[in-house]
């Protein structure tokens, strides 16, 4: 049997050029491969990076000195604008900074592949040598310490590929997982600007409005805190109920997820309502989009195939009885509506009826979770006037 030399030309040849191979493998490892291989272009996400991060600042300098100043026409716009611009540099520091993880990675696996096949054959080569026995490779040494310079020698090789293998490894992982991450702040943020595209259009809407008059918008102003101001007291009596009758228990809270209005195509300006579907927080149906005069004709028009106008939410009893349906008095049933009398009052829909206390689906109940959020609850049957069955 012919031994294989480990000293011989081939197995210098090799070994040289594991050895080149190594210190690409070991400058991977040690993410300094990252930088010095890199593409020029991944200077530019640099500069990007740097440049929108500055802009994110600005920003928020400049919301901060708006919030400081007296509400009029001019400043109103301008905060709107400087909200939809920092929220875009947002999406755009993130979209840089995935394209920069994508480059990076691209360019990662691009130099591991163009290193796949030299390092095999080393690894190969490697292995073929743990084929001769100790005893043979004591032949072919000189003496007893070039033996055991092979040995450690291989054996350091060994450990020495596999570590760095391992961090390569390590490495990918790791931006994989960056990769992942970004994009998911990227999806979210791209959510948050457009929830940000009806700002653009209550922005239109304020100058529709105003026709760019301080004196117009000032009047839209009053408007709106009166609005405000009454939803504010039709809110502290409904709370007032909840509480003297024993209390409410929040089911579940948020956004309900079949019903067509959500903060992101519908954003709340205080109490009001804004985009939608007319650019001015109009549901297309003659209601605000996330009240609960709007929750209610939508649940409505689920089980009769009806959208009916019928006002604001106090005004539902009187007009749902007209139409025909059942006054129940205050005896709820599933299926029917909830009303609390006033102006605006409140409207909700029983979804359950136990005791003393009926459980209802609502919009715009602010139970702590902010203006135009959706609730179900168990409340005291006390908290409402009348009912009327719709199902």
């Amino acid at each position: 049997m012919k031994l294989r030399s480990t000293t011989s030309p081939a197995s210098i040849s090799r070994v040289a050029k594991f050895g080149a191979i190594f210190a690409v493998v070991a400058a991977v490892a040690v993410g300094g491969f990252l930088y010095a291989n890199r593409p020029v272009s991944a200077d530019e996400y640099d500069a990007k990076i740097r440049n929108l991060s500055a802009d994110m600042s600005r920003f928020q300098a400049e919301a901060d000195r708006l919030n400081g100043e007296a509400v009029n026409l001019s400043n109103t716009l301008a905060q709107i604008t400087n909200d939809k611009n920092a929220l875009q540099a947002q999406v755009d520091l993130s979209q840089a900074k995935h394209d920069k993880l994508t480059a990076d990675i691209a360019n990662t696996e691009k130099e591991i592949e163009k290193n796949r096949e030299a390092l095999g054959a080393t690894i190969v080569d490697m292995y073929a040598g743990d084929t001769v026995s100790p005893i043979e490779m004591l032949a072919s040494s000189q003496n007893i310490g070039d033996f055991l310079d092979k040995q450690e020698y291989r054996s350091s090789v060994k450990d020495t590929l596999n570590t760095t293998i391992k961090k390569v490894k390590d490495l990918r992982a790791q931006l994989q997982d960056q990769k992942k991450e970004v994009a998911k702040v990227l999806d979210e943020q791209k959510v948050a600007r457009d929830g940000l595209v009806a700002k653009q259009a209550e922005q239109a809407s304020i100058l529709a409005k105003t026709q760019n008059d301080e004196a117009a918008f000032q009047g839209l102003v009053k408007d709106r805190q009166k609005q405000i101001a009454d939803a504010r007291a039709a809110q502290a009596a409904l709370a007032a109920r909840i509480s003297a009758g024993g209390g409410g228990q929040v089911v579940n809270g948020g956004s309900l997820g079949d019903y067509p209005w959500n903060s992101a195509n519908c954003p709340m300006w205080g109490y009001l309502s804004t985009g939608g579907a007319d650019g001015n927080g109009g549901d297309g149906r003659g209601y605000g989009c996330r009240q609960c005069a709007s929750y209610a004709a939508w649940k409505i028009a689920k089980e009769t195939g009806i959208y009916y106008q019928w006002g604001n939410g106090g005004d539902f009893y009187g007009n749902a009885v007209r139409a025909g349906y059942r006054d129940l008095g205050r005896a709820p049933q599933p299926g029917s509506i909830a009303v609390m009398l006033g102006t605006p009052g409140h409207v909700a829909w029983v979804e359950e009826v136990s005791g003393s206390q009926v459980r209802v689906t609502q919009y715009n109940y602010n139970y702590g979770a902010g203006w135009g959020m959706y609730s179900d609850m168990w409340l005291p049957i006390s908290t409402f006037d009348k009912f009327v069955k719709i199902k």
